[in-house]
């Protein structure tokens, strides 16, 4: 029953574990690097968020530098997001994905071999709806390969056509991954989890210490996530997800360019976007409250939709892949509104 999904999947990644949620995809992604790699030690991306147990915790920025949280543990390293717009090295700027890779490197040079993994989000997702500058993922994968690590795409959120141009959002990096794990869309609803791997890998998981996942891999299990594999293609809801992304990108850059002076940056593949709001173009101080706001007021007229970013002012929409152009629409001319409610309030 896997083989559907393997399919999917580019050469060498041929060996499938099924579990019930992308945080159990991302706990035994970790668990076969080590095991792999003999090495402990993780390189994470700023911002990231790979699951809800207490080791994916431990690894996920996210959560352990924000409210409630505690200090980066010695085992997890952290490289700055690439952000083109608020980072350090900006979009206008050339080789910018390689820029922000070498991070990576300048990391692993310091570890004395101690990095097992590099896990990244192939479409940074809780760190701003950041879509990575092509060049990073390839050269990232390229330092840690180079020094015995392997590396894993989160495609929890970003996979199944979400981004459009591809069936898997780190095809859009023109690499492929040791590791993949799947988690939500793979069920539609549905708990279902994924972790596709290499053969070489999978050989040295089977170290005697079996995994067993009781709810993993049933009949009923099986049956979703092959029939959400066939309404994808027979939908054509990828196709559908690179039509009306390219439709809402260039709608909401009119009304970027319609109010820019609150809206900074839109940005996404796909129906995976980010809608980043400021006070001031300049300084790029973060528009929280207003995106607060606009939040609230985009509520009363029906439309719901919420934030992200480290400074929580990144409007985020990842709609259903079924949404039409009639959905992109109305949600657009309710952002135009509730932008507008807001600007005539202050």
């Amino acid at each position: 029953s896997t083989g559907a999904l393997v399919s999917t999947l580019p050469d060498p990644l041929s060996v499938v574990f099924l579990v019930c949620s992308g945080s159990e995809a991302n706990e035994l992604a970790l668990r076969l690097a080590r095991i792999h790699t003999r090495r402990r030690d993780v390189i994470v991306v700023d911002g990231g968020y790979h699951g809800n147990t207490n080791c994916l915790v431990n690894i996920s920025p996210y959560k352990f530098k924000g409210k409630g949280g505690f200090e980066c543990p010695n085992w997890v390293h952290i490289v700055d997001a690439p952000d083109g717009f608020r980072g350090k090295y900006k979009y206008s700027e050339s080789d910018i994905g390689l820029k922000y890779a070498h991070q990576v490197k300048e990391l692993i040079d310091r570890s004395e071999d101690k990095i097992g993994c590099f896990i990244a989000e192939s479409i940074l997702g809780c760190a701003g709806q950041i879509v990575l500058p092509q060049g990073y993922l390839h050269h990232a994968y390229r330092y840690v390969r180079n020094n015995g690590g392997v590396c894993v795409a989160d495609e929890v959120q970003v996979g199944f056509g979400r981004v459009g141009t591809n069936f898997w959002a780190f095809e859009t990096q023109g690499v492929v991954p040791d590791i993949v794990t799947m988690g939500k869309p793979i069920g539609n609803g549905y708990p279902i989890g994924c972790v596709a791997t290499t053969a070489s890998i999978a050989e040295s998981f089977a170290n005697g210490m079996e995994y067993f996942n009781t709810f993993g891999g049933t009949d009923l299990s099986c049956a979703v996530g092959l029939k959400v594999l066939q309404v994808i293609k027979e939908d054509k809801l990828q196709e559908n997800a690179l039509d009306l992304g390219d439709y809402i990108l260039k709608k909401l850059n009119q009304i970027k360019q319609k109010y820019s002076q609150i809206v900074g940056d839109v940005r996404g593949l796909g129906l995976f976007v980010g809608v980043e709001l400021v006070k001031n173009l300049e300084t790029l101080e973060p528009a929280a409250e207003e995106a607060d706001f606009i939040v609230q007021r985009m509520k009363e007229l029906g439309v719901l939709l919420s934030t992200d970013g480290p400074f929580h002012n990144v409007l985020k929409l990842k709609p259903p892949l079924c949404w039409t152009k009639e959905d992109a629409d109305m949600f657009v001319n309710v952002f135009d509104l509730a932008i507008s409610d807001f600007l005539k309030s202050i």
